[in-house]
């Protein structure tokens, strides 16, 4: 049976403010033996860009390799400014098991890959989530704290070697963050303002780590482009807290400033079970399978 992992990797730089760049990478994306590239997304505020792809993990390891080298020849970290954290010019690459294929083998593919980063294009990385060394590794915010311009100190400190690599930044490409995890879902609600601090306020409250939703983290940035608040969320279980809970708490918590939504926004692809909670949840259906009642389950089903 044919094994398929997918991989999300993010890249910080953005077609709006270096287009050849973020050229290139799609076209070694999309010319990838035995991979597909399903969606790249670019953000200029972000200054980023997330692909998602699906492969085989022979082809995913290759692939990989490749457009982080591509990064790292074209993408220079001490230039590079964008709302959204950064460590690295391929910033961070989370394996996802999908059809055929065991959490342990995407963890395996991950120190392939990390280990080939060093050695081969000397970047060093640290491994996060479910292939995370440590405990504290788990969380890709702590890994990521410091950021790009923080990051040759905090390689020094006692607890913070590199799983693959010496104590050195790559000198434009930083570092990378690679590892196996649960489908994640980068979910966005822009405010109806341009008020900086409420949206890092609401983002404080919903967090997980400020004691807010399970499985949410969450930030406030500025869309410069669009005089926009957003409040910009990883929820990295969908199952733990649904997005219409996010969004629920969101809307509730400007409300009380006065402030409403302009929209949300979903970052790269999703599973579709995360959206049909959603309509369960806001058209309240009652005794409703998804896989018996939506057609695309169906067709999928007689596909295979």
């Amino acid at each position: 049976m044919n094994k398929i992992v997918e991989c999300i990797p993010n890249f910080s730089v953005s077609r709006e403010r270096d287009p050849e760049a973020f050229q290139a990478l799609v076209d070694a994306a999309n010319s990838a033996p035995g991979c597909t590239l399903l969606d790249a997304q670019t953000d200029g505020s972000h200054n980023r860009c997330v692909f998602t792809m699906v492969g085989s993990p022979e082809a995913l390891e290759e692939a990989l390799v490749g457009l982080c080298r591509i990064a790292a020849e074209r993408i220079d970290m001490r230039k590079h400014e964008g709302q959204h954290p950064r460590m690295g010019a391929t910033d961070v690459v989370p394996f996802v098991p999908t059809m055929n294929v065991s959490v342990e083998e995407c963890i395996e593919l991950s120190k392939r890959v990390g280990r080939r980063l060093w050695e081969e294009l000397g970047i060093p990385v640290f491994l996060y989530e479910d292939s995370a060394s440590r405990p504290e590794r788990r969380n890709l915010a702590a890994v990521r704290k410091g950021e790009f311009e923080g990051m040759p100190e905090k390689l020094l400190e006692e607890d913070w070697a590199p799983d693959f690599g010496e104590r050195r930044i790559h000198p434009t490409a930083g570092v990378t963050a690679v590892g196996a995890r649960f489908p994640l879902v980068a979910f966005n609600v822009n405010l109806d303002t341009d008020d900086l601090d409420l949206a890092k306020e609401i983002a404080k409250k919903i967090r997980a780590s400020s004691g807010g939703f399970p499985f949410c983290k969450a930030i406030g940035v500025m869309l410069e482009d669009r005089g926009l608040a957003q409040v910009s969320m990883n929820m990295v279980n969908y199952h733990g807290t649904p997005l219409y809970q996010a969004f629920d708490a969101i809307k509730e918590l400007a409300a009380e400033r006065g402030v409403g939504i302009v929209g949300s926004e979903v970052v790269g692809l999703l599973p579709a079970e995360a959206l049909i909670d959603c309509a369960e949840h806001y058209l309240k259906i009652e005794n409703f399978d998804c896989k018996e009642q939506v057609m695309e389950y169906h067709l999928l089903e007689n596909a295979e």
